[in-house]
């Protein structure tokens, strides 16, 4: 498959160009030529050495990411940054990045991954961000106590051997849930304008304990890494149904974090 045809049709598959002036992230094509093929393509969460060795290794033609290496651009190509590049380029190892829209992607994303493990019904796009969401909201098939929320996160997301921290001052019954991946804690107004009783993320910040206990909403953090392999692998599963013979790849390189 040429390369220029499968970066279209992820863009589309994603909506990466609806992200264009929301995302630090360069999303899409980050690194590669303009003209190349593609056989086997290699998933993984982040975009970083040990990602780029193992697809090496792999002999993989390009990877795709969650998190790139492209934030606002690059001043200077040395040190780390030239470091993580060389290998791309010494090897024709094309890197794809979706960051935003993968979070935002209500089939695809890591949110409808989360929403998925939760068994979330009626859902609807959450966490606004510009005319685009990058969560997804929804109602627990059963409601949850806050025990049972934790150990299912615990369950689904298997978060590096670090149990998952809930932070307990909503309701005894958690039936609406919103979720924003990754750091989503800035959410957590919108989740309680939304009627949430649970705010499900990855990582918190300080604040969010007197916030979240002032508001009386739970917020669980299941990690960043945990919360966020869902998008790529959905992606990696789409790929594979194309009528291409793609061979692929995951690497899980959890960071505990």
């Amino acid at each position: 498959m040429q390369l220029s045809a499968f970066v279209d049709r992820l863009d589309e598959t994603l909506g990466t160009a609806d992200y264009a002036d929301l995302d630090a992230s360069a999303n899409g094509l980050q690194v590669g030529p303009d003209e190349g093929t593609v056989e086997h393509v290699a998933f993984a969460v982040d975009g970083v050495e040990e990602t780029f060795e193992r697809a090496i290794a792999a002999d993989a033609d390009a990877l795709v990411v969650h998190h790139g290496i492209s934030w606002g651009g690059f001043d200077r190509v040395t040190g780390r940054t030239y470091d993580r590049l060389a290998p791309l380029i010494d090897h024709d190892l094309a890197l794809y990045v979706s960051h935003l829209p993968l979070d935002g992607h209500q089939e695809l994303g890591n949110a409808a991954g989360v929403a998925d493990a939760l068994d979330l019904e009626n859902r609807t796009p959450f966490g606004e961000l510009g005319p685009e969401f990058i969560g997804q909201r929804g109602t627990a098939s059963e409601p949850y106590t806050p025990a049972e929320l934790r150990s299912r996160l615990d369950t689904e997301l298997e978060p590096d051997g670090n149990s998952v921290q809930l932070l307990e001052f909503g309701p005894d019954e958690i039936d609406e849930i919103a979720i924003v991946t990754g750091s989503g804690t800035d959410w957590l107004d919108e989740a309680v304008d939304a009627g949430a009783d649970a705010l499900v993320t990855g990582e918190g910040k300080q604040q969010v304990y007197h916030e979240a206990r002032e508001a009386g909403i739970h917020v669980a953090l299941a990690g960043h890494y945990a919360t966020e392999t869902f998008g790529v692998r959905a992606i990696q599963e789409r790929v594979e149904g194309w009528e291409t013979e793609l061979e692929t790849s995951y690497f899980d390189v959890p960071t505990g974090l």
